[in-house]
Formats: C-alpha cells, structure tokens, sequence
C-alpha cells in the first residue's frame, strides 16, 4: 500500500487508540501509525514506560533498539501534522 492511500488519523484519534478505550493499539513514529497489537511486549498498551495511542518518534531515540523493529507491524495510516 503506497503512503497515499492510507488514510490519516489525527493525534486525538491515534490517543484512543491506546489499548483502553478501543482495544487497537497503535503508534505512530515518523509521520506513519503502526498497529502493535499482535505483540506481546505492547499487552494492554504498555511497553515498558512507553504508552501506546501516541507519537512515539522522540521517545524511540533512547530505545536499545532501532527504527528497523517497525518493519514487523503492519502500518495503518498517517498521522495527520497540523
């Protein structure tokens, strides 16, 4: 699916679905949203201190791990910029 056709979700959109009040669980991290619900490490939409439902770009410098983790999870839309 080319980056055009999904669709774009606002940040209010993307902070309901943080595992509590819709049961998706989804983050975005550079300008694309990413459900993590298949993973075990993102159950009831925590991973470790990170929620899920948010843009998680600055916070994933700090990660020991890399961007390329995304590459698992199936990208569901764009987080709209204002």
């Amino acid at each position: 699916m080319m980056k055009e056709e999904l669709p774009e979700y606002s940040k209010s959109q993307l902070a309901l679905r943080n595992g509590q009040d819709k049961p998706q669980i989804w983050i975005a991290y550079k300008g694309y949203i990413y459900d993590v619900g298949e993973s075990r490490l993102w159950k009831n939409g925590m991973h470790y201190e990170h929620w899920a439902g948010q843009d998680l770009t600055e916070e994933l410098y700090d990660a020991p791990h890399s961007d390329a983790v995304f590459s698992r999870f199936q990208v569901v839309g764009i987080l709209r910029s204002l």
